[in-house]
């Protein structure tokens, strides 16, 4: 996994990072962006993007964010809420569109209205 998306984007969603990212591995959830960790490529052309500065190359991550790495992994291997099987690697975002929900730890966050 070369870069994740932390918690600052959480109700934010900005999207800038998606339409700079050109292998389409940014999926969107309810409240928050993820980075496929098979998908990227490394290029890092979301990271700059961000308006929130809520991407991180993993070996950088702060340690008051070390929780988004397995977070994030989660997201695509593990069932979500309201799904009966994981996303897995469905090849590019605009593929499925919105996902509609996010791990139980980001849904679980409190309501931040920026």
């Amino acid at each position: 996994m070369p870069f994740l998306i932390g918690d600052a984007c959480v109700d934010v969603k900005d999207k800038t990072c998606i339409t700079v990212c050109p292998v389409d591995c940014i999926y969107e959830g309810d409240r928050k962006l993820y980075i496929h960790p098979d998908e990227c490529v490394d290029c890092g052309a979301c990271e700059p993007e961000c308006p929130v500065t809520a991407i991180y190359i993993v070996d950088d991550v702060p340690d008051e964010l070390t929780w988004a790495i397995d977070d994030n992994t989660r997201f695509f291997s593990e069932p979500l809420p309201g799904r009966s099987t994981p996303l897995g690697s469905p090849g590019g975002a605009a593929t499925i569109g919105p996902i509609g929900t996010d791990t139980p730890y980001i849904a679980g966050l409190p309501r931040n209205d920026r």
